[in-house]
C-alpha cells in the first residue's frame, strides 16, 4: 500500500478515536455547540498526528525546517 493512503487512514482512526474518548468524556445533554467542539478537537488531533507522521517519515534529515545555503 502506499504510504499517503497509510497515513490518511491512520489519521482518520485517529479521529474517530478522539471522536468517541470525547464523546464519552463530555457530560450530557449534549448540544450542537458540543458536538462541533468535538469535531473541532477531533480535526485538530489528527491533523497534529498527520503532519508528525509526514515528518517523521518523509524527512530523515536533522533539520526538518531549515535548509541551509550554500557558500
Amino acid at each position: 500500500m502506499p504510504r499517503g493512503l497509510i497515513l490518511g487512514l491512520a489519521a482518520m482512526c485517529v479521529f474517530a478515536i478522539v471522536a468517541v474518548i470525547l464523546l464519552a468524556v463530555m457530560p450530557g445533554p449534549l448540544h450542537p455547540s458540543d458536538y462541533l467542539v468535538i469535531g473541532s478537537v477531533a480535526t485538530l488531533v489528527a491533523l497534529l498526528v498527520l503532519f508528525l507522521a509526514m515528518i517523521s517519515t518523509t524527512l530523515k534529515s536533522s533539520d526538518v525546517f531549515f535548509k541551509r545555503r550554500k557558500k
